[in-house]
């Protein structure tokens, strides 16, 4: 009885790693897509109604926006093509129930080399028939000390 215990134990704790490296690269290649404007790529992390939010922090106060994925798709041919921009994820922090999951990312923005904000991206996913999606997206941002 104590190996069968033991087996499931080690079963479940497998198939609980496995989810959650799966998560981890759903997040890693929607920022791959981001880092290269490749909204293809992003689209294909991404649910269709996917939720967009962010918390500003500044100098005049806090403010809360949402933002439709249509106009964030958008948003990457607008850039001029010199213009480079670099979200580094600090760590990972993965939680999974079920077909939900959750990714807590801190993180440092940087443009052209030079650090902008920095803050927290909270992802919420869905796995849709053994995919996971990005359904859920809040980020905060502050920034940086001159």
């Amino acid at each position: 009885m104590k190996k069968l215990i033991l087996f499931i134990t080690v079963c479940f704790t497998i198939t609980v790693n496995a989810q959650k490296a799966e998560v981890e690269n759903t997040v890693k290649k929607f920022f791959e897509g981001f880092h290269a404007k490749d909204t293809m790529k992003i689209k294909s992390v991404c649910a269709e109604k996917m939720i967009l939010q962010s918390i500003i922090e500044g100098q005049k106060g806090t403010r809360f926006e949402d933002e439709k994925p249509s106009e964030f798709y958008k948003s990457f041919s607008t850039f001029p093509t010199d213009l480079k921009f670099e979200e580094r994820i600090l760590s990972y922090s993965i939680q999974v129930d079920g077909k939900m999951a959750h990714a807590w990312t801190p993180y440092e923005f940087y443009v052209n080399g030079k650090l902008s904000h920095s803050g927290v991206n909270a992802f919420t996913l869905y796995n849709e028939n053994g995919i996971w999606k990005i359904i859920y997206l809040i980020d905060t941002r502050r920034k940086s000390a001159k």
